[in-house]
């Protein structure tokens, strides 16, 4: 079971060559996710490199966590045009922001487990990835995105598998560091990194499928 921890960031890292390789043929909302396969790579990589140092990496965490944010807002919002307005969707991004600042500087400081902004940002993915699902069903957006439903419906899907499956372990994460035995710990975050990993598979078979203009 500890391969999975140990070889998850496998998929992570193919999937941000493939995106490298075909960028410039990317387009639409399939392209704004770009910015968040590279990002996560970016921070696999650190991330990899500190363990490697038996450094503690969590200060990443609080960077990844507003980051992808950011990225996982555009990419819907590139999905959401004409239907929720930008207005909103900015609205919420700079409340999530300003929370997360706040939780990393004065409750859950950059050296500890942000479990209050992963799961206010699972939360609110959760409801854009649903919120994409019965948007993508109207006729109107199958015209506006033809060609890239068919993507568009797999990226979505790889969130929304990844940020439900992993919704209890970001809320619980810090309780279950201090309560869990060091195995069933383990456990728990073979199951995170699983999920991971169907995630970018996901958004492989999205990139991999996406027409050419």
């Amino acid at each position: 079971m500890n391969y999975i921890n140990t070889y998850s960031f496998i998929p992570t890292l193919l999937v941000v060559l493939y995106t490298l390789v075909v960028f410039s043929r990317l387009y639409g909302p399939p392209k704004t996710i770009v910015w968040f396969i590279l990002l996560s790579g970016i921070i696999e990589i650190i991330s990899r490199i500190l363990w490697f140092k038996s450094a503690n990496n969590l200060p990443l965490l609080h960077v990844y966590v507003a980051a992808g944010f950011v990225c996982l807002t555009l990419f819907y919002e590139d999905i959401f045009k004409g239907v929720i307005g930008k207005k909103i969707t900015r609205s919420i991004l700079l409340l999530f922001l300003f929370f997360t600042l706040l939780n990393s500087l004065f409750i859950q400081g950059i050296f500890s487990y942000n479990s209050y902004a992963l799961t206010a940002e699972a939360i609110i993915i959760i409801i854009y990835s649903l919120s994409c699902f019965i948007i993508m069903l109207n006729d109107v957006m199958k015209k506006r995105y033809h060609g890239m439903v068919f993507s568009i419906n797999w990226i979505n899907s790889g969130i929304f598998i990844y940020y439900t499956s992993s919704l209890l372990i970001f809320h619980f994460g810090h309780i279950l560091a201090l309560l869990t035995p060091s195995d069933m710990l383990t456990y728990t975050w073979v199951v995170h990194a699983f999920f991971s990993m169907v995630m970018y598979c996901c958004f492989f078979v999205a990139l991999w499928n996406l027409p050419r203009k």
